[in-house]
């Protein structure tokens, strides 16, 4: 039996601001006021776990320890698994661009591109959702969408890879969406789902 969440507050574990946006969006029907890492100065821990779902739990704890507050973290990237499965759990770092010395989705995409060349296509996304309380408690979740990938990208919608995946059974690239339509199917969506049902309804 899962875990209830009852409380007027949470944190989500993130300093990503799409990715934050998202999860608001996501939980305004539960009335909770969501506070993010970034407003609440809080620390970005070292994700080295194997999984997502290791990394995921990495940063709901992180941030509940330092906060005092129920967290939420997502551990989420993109899965080709004609490259190995690549970027997967490194899906962030692989978006460093040397040259501008930051993360850039645009120099990702580029590079994605060019290293599947003429292989398979075929990726995934992938996310696991970490709902962790004060007292140590833990309950974890994990969604995926799958698809293809596409080249030149399209749409400006979005955060990260987006522009570029197209979700089985779609013609738009997840970058073309409007924000409900892929808020309905994406790999967060499909966690979050999970969550919802297991620790936020009646």
């Amino acid at each position: 039996m899962s875990r209830r969440f009852d409380e007027k507050k949470l944190v989500v574990a993130s300093h990503n601001k799409g990715k934050v946006k998202e999860i608001k969006e996501l939980l305004e029907p539960f009335g909770v006021e969501v506070l993010s890492s970034e407003e609440l100065n809080l620390s970005e821990p070292v994700e080295d776990g194997d999984t997502f779902i290791a990394n995921a739990e990495i940063k709901a704890k992180s941030a509940t320890d330092e906060s005092g507050y129920v967290s939420l973290a997502d551990d989420s990237g993109l899965v080709v698994p004609s490259l190995g499965g690549a970027p997967g759990i490194h899906s962030a770092r692989y978006a460093y661009n040397p040259w501008k010395e930051e993360r850039d989705f645009n120099y990702a995409m580029g590079k994605l591109n060019l290293e599947i060349g003429d292989r398979d296509r075929k990726a995934y996304f992938t996310c696991a959702l970490s709902l962790a309380w004060p007292d140590g408690h833990v309950e974890t979740f994990e969604g995926r969408v799958h698809g293809s990938l596409v080249w030149p990208t399209r749409g400006d919608k979005g955060f990260g890879y987006d522009p570029m995946f197209v979700a089985d059974g779609y013609e738009e690239t997840f970058g073309e969406m409007e924000p409900e339509a892929k808020h309905a199917i994406s790999h967060r969506a499909v966690a979050f789902k999970k969550l919802i049902d297991a620790c936020f309804r009646q």
